[in-house]
């Protein structure tokens, strides 16, 4: 089989599906690999590297989604609504697509998308499951934006991370305060130690307490109802709970350098944590990273894609912020999609057993039918009813069973380390 990596369209997307290295893991597996030529040009992966590794370099995009029986992106369908659609019109019956489509946002677009008579897996909806930690594009991403958070913090703020003793005098160290503990939140977290600050962080589920403590950290502890979900996820509030959480943030946020938020809802607009009247009492100069702009912001004053600066505060809404690492980025994004891969392939042709979890799990549209029960529940579909579609990638098998829930990011493990101190916040 061929596998086409076409080079993203996306407005400032730099990354590759696909880096040189996987070639050889793909190739173990019965498949030639074809790339649109540039496209790992800006990750740092020129075509004579993928041609020494054994792909084909081809310069016709149409071509390349002509001749190959499995395409992989990075952003696709709704993840790329708009010059994605082009890519969307060539895809043929039987064909897969493997990305980032963004189905919980548009989940009717994928109605469309489902016309095609196409394949479509969303790499996002790849269920919490351990097997699954190493196709989980979402915690790989994260992790980059929890890095580069903080170095966007540091070359904002009008002063050092660490703390100094010199001849001059002894410089504090900046203060900085994450919200919200999931991957972002913790590579957050430690970048920000790796850099001298003295971290807080709070979370809604107090079960990642342990974690942020053994990163150096301080948790900040409010006396609210718990708000983890099933699987260990966050789950949504009502107002009222985002009302009191405010009150009590407001007395922390005063004290900060630096705030980085990361409060993210799949599909959903993010919740507002960060409100103008904790950023007015901001020491003058602090800098607030906001890594849920694309989804609206934690912070009231959020512009996304924007650094504004609002009560002598700098507010910073990055968009596609993982783009900006492209090349570690690409690297992990593609041993995801590679280990996924494994997954799918069998004897050098793709079969969907339904009963893998994460395949199941994944695939969005099959058969000119939107099969994910969760985004069909989003989109107001009715029941699946499966239609007798006989092609090399659909295997008789029983319809995916509906997600759980949004897939969200996954924490990943943390070392061991003395804890440290605790805030505790009341109404009191």
């Amino acid at each position: 089989m061929k596998i086409g990596v076409p080079k993203e369209t996306f407005p400032g997307e730099r990354r590759v599906a696909l880096v040189p290295g996987s070639l050889a893991a793909l190739k173990k597996l019965g498949a030639e690999v074809l790339v649109e030529s540039g496209a790992g040009n800006e990750a740092g992966f020129l075509d004579k590297a993928y041609e020494s590794a054994g792909a084909t370099i081809v310069k016709d995009r149409g071509q390349l989604f002509r001749d190959a029986d499995l395409i992989c992106q990075v952003r696709a369908a709704v993840a790329n609504p708009d010059l994605g659609q082009a890519d969307l019109d060539q895809l043929r019956e039987g064909q897969i697509l493997v990305a980032q489509c963004d189905p919980l946002s548009d989940p009717q677009a994928m109605s469309k998308v489902a016309e095609q008579q196409a394949v479509v897996f969303a790499m996002e909806l790849m269920p919490r499951i351990t097997r699954a930690q190493s196709m989980d594009v979402l915690s790989s991403m994260a992790t980059i934006a929890g890095y580069k958070a903080v170095l966007l913090a540091a070359s904002h703020l009008p002063q050092m991370f660490p703390m100094m003793m010199t001849a001059a005098g002894t410089l504090t160290p900046a203060r900085v305060f994450v919200i919200g503990a999931g991957v972002a939140g913790l590579q957050a977290i430690a970048t920000s130690r790796k850099l001298g600050a003295v971290v807080s962080a709070y979370d809604v589920r107090p079960a990642v307490k342990e974690q942020v403590q053994s990163l150096g950290a301080k948790f900040v502890e409010m006396e609210l109802d718990t708000a983890e979900g099933e699987g260990g996820y966050a789950r949504e509030m009502d107002e009222e709970f985002y009302r009191l959480q405010r009150e009590l943030m407001l007395r922390v946020v005063a004290d900060m350098d630096v705030v980085i938020t990361t409060a993210a809802i799949p599909g959903k607009q993010s919740p507002i944590l960060v409100t103008e009247n904790m950023v007015q009492v901001m020491p003058p100069g602090s800098v607030i990273v906001d890594l849920a702009a694309e989804r609206g912001g934690n912070c009231e004053l959020t512009k996304a894609g924007e650094t504004i600066t609002a009560h002598d505060v700098t507010i910073i809404g990055p968009l596609n912020i993982s783009s900006d690492i492209p090349k570690h980025a690409s690297q992990m994004y593609s041993n995801n999609l590679t280990t996924f891969l494994k997954s799918l392939i069998k004897d050098g042709t793709p079969v969907l057993d339904m009963t893998d979890e994460c395949i199941a799990g994944t695939v969005v549209t099959r058969g000119g039918q939107v099969v994910h029960g969760f985004v069909r529940e989003l989109a107001g579909l009715g029941p699946l009813v499966e239609k007798a579609v006989e092609t090399p990638t659909s295997p008789t098998a029983p319809p995916p069973e509906a997600a759980d829930s949004p897939p969200s990011s996954e924490s990943a493990a943390l070392p061991d380390a003395e804890p440290t101190d605790t805030y505790k916040l009341s109404d009191d």
